[in-house]
């Protein structure tokens, strides 16, 4: 062993044994009051693993093909997701950074120094053939030499009050919160992909409606018309007809362009250009999927914003022990070692070793109060941490609370409204039969008309919100995702 490696060797050691303290607080979840149940879950089904609307793919359980490849595209494509997905992988590489301050600095030099020295002036003496002496000035030529000199060196300043592990403990934190961020991300365009998707097949069946309900009034106005010219209607039934007919045609061209803009919105989603995405036309498939419900204590495990808030407040935590470390000496080791010769042959020979070793203390005695502000500075950041993890739980509880009661009304609703719709039809029917037989005018068969066609468009708009409902009760659920998702390292 060499010098060098026996002086350093024990300090490094007893460096290491030091470095086992870490000041400040230990982190502790902080306590969120829970319900032991949701309030408005009366009668729901409990979770399962095997439904489909609590698994990641949740979306599947709407029974549509061209929905289930949609979402398919937007983990692949979207570039919201792209970019969060870029911000957590530089959130991970931190703890890579922060973790290498725990080790030593090690460079390695190597340097060749050719030198010349010019000639000079050399005396000699020697006596005369008198007795006497004289001086005789002779030039000298001059000299060229090598030295070379292979160097190893080394710094470290241990984690004495563990300041560097609670970096990396705070970094490591952060990356998982900037993780459960894209996680709801991820889950938050999921479920607009979803909701848009609901709202175009929405606009298909109104315009379905309108369809229908237009080749009815264009032949109840050519009956208008005809009974007109033969001169048993008023021409204000005529005029009636037209109205409700081009009223009805204006609204039909308007689904179009909301159609268009689901269709646009859809397409920027799944990362494509609108011109480049075309979703056609198609019946009203969409079936209302088994949403299992958890205990509100397992939402905070399932909600991803709400994981991310809790994450935050366990990063900032650690930053306090960070600053209460500045409290404590800076002690800084150094070491270098390496052989210096004029010649290659006897470079690494034991008598052209050369080594130092030092070391430093510092320690600030006088800051004007600094070290003071910043730990108060930090624990009123994590205070203010566990406020937003607090308010974050109890807004998720909110959510799930408020999508159950929608669940359940809207079902009501739906079943008050197919009844509505259906005698509507009915009386539609029954006043036009009226009107023909002169029982009554035709003012009655319009509103008949306008009635019936506005309790179709309610009970698919109903129906619409409903499954809307159902998403934004997934997405409240944390959408099948889970804490244990989160990365460790």
């Amino acid at each position: 062993m060499t010098p060098f490696s026996r002086l350093i060797f024990p300090a490094v050691l007893a460096a290491s044994g030091l470095s086992a303290c870490m000041v400040g607080p230990n982190y502790h979840r902080p306590l969120v009051a829970s319900p032991p149940a949701f309030k408005e879950a009366d009668g729901w089904a409990p979770a399962q693993p095997s439904d489909a609307a609590d698994k990641t793919d949740w979306w599947t359980a709407f029974g549509d093909p061209i929905l289930n490849g949609l979402e398919e595209r937007v983990n692949v494509s979207n570039q919201t997701l792209a970019a969060d997905a870029a911000a957590y992988q530089a959130a991970h590489a931190m703890v890579a950074e922060d973790r290498a301050a725990l080790f030593p600095t090690v460079t390695v030099g190597a340097s060749a120094n050719r030198s010349y020295s010019g000639g000079g002036a050399a005396a000699s003496q020697y006596a005369s053939s008198t007795g006497g002496s004289a001086t005789t000035i002779a030039r000298t030529g001059g000299s060229t030499s090598i030295v070379y000199e292979p160097t190893v060196g080394a710094t470290w300043a241990p984690d004495l009050w563990g300041s560097v592990r609670r970096t990396i403990k705070s970094a490591k934190a952060a990356a998982q919160a900037d993780a459960a961020t894209l996680a709801n991300a991820r889950l938050s365009i999921q479920t607009e992909l979803a909701t848009d998707y609901i709202s175009l097949r929405q606009y298909d069946e109104e315009e379905r409606v309108y369809a229908k309900e237009v080749a009815d009034y264009e032949r109840s106005l050519k009956v208008f018309q005809n009974q007109y010219a033969a001169g048993n209607a008023a021409k204000s039934a005529v005029l009636t007809a037209e109205t409700t007919l081009d009223s009805a045609k204006a609204s039909q061209a308007d689904l179009i362009r909301q159609r268009a803009l689901m269709e646009h919105a859809i397409a920027v989603l799944v990362g494509v250009a609108p011109a480049d995405l075309t979703i056609a036309p198609a019946p009203w498939n969409l079936k209302l999927p088994e949403i299992p419900t958890v205990l509100p204590s397992t939402l905070l495990e399932r909600r991803p914003d709400v994981a991310s808030a809790e994450r935050s407040a366990a990063s900032a935590s650690e930053l306090i022990g960070v600053q209460i470390a500045a409290y404590y000496p800076t002690i800084s080791l150094s070491a270098s070692g390496g052989f210096e010769s004029n010649e290659v042959a006897n470079l690494f020979n034991a008598s052209s070793a050369l080594w130092s070793i030092g070391a430093s203390a510092t320690e600030t005695v006088f800051d004007g109060g600094l070290r003071g502000a910043r730990v108060r500075q930090y624990r009123a950041q994590y205070d203010e941490a566990v406020a937003t993890y607090r308010q974050t739980a109890l807004t998720a509880f909110q959510n799930v609370e408020d999508n159950l009661a929608a669940q359940r009304v809207y079902g009501s609703e739906l079943t008050l409204e197919t009844a509505a719709a259906k005698a509507a039809a009915e009386n539609q029917a029954i006043t036009y039969n009226e009107y023909n037989a002169g029982t009554v005018d035709y003012t009655t068969v319009a509103a008949a008309e306008a009635a019936a066609l506005s309790a179709e468009l309610s009970q698919v708009q109903i129906e619409s919100s409903r499954l809307v409902t159902a998403v934004s009760l997934i997405e409240a659920l944390g959408g099948g995702w889970t804490a244990k998702q989160l990365p460790k390292g």
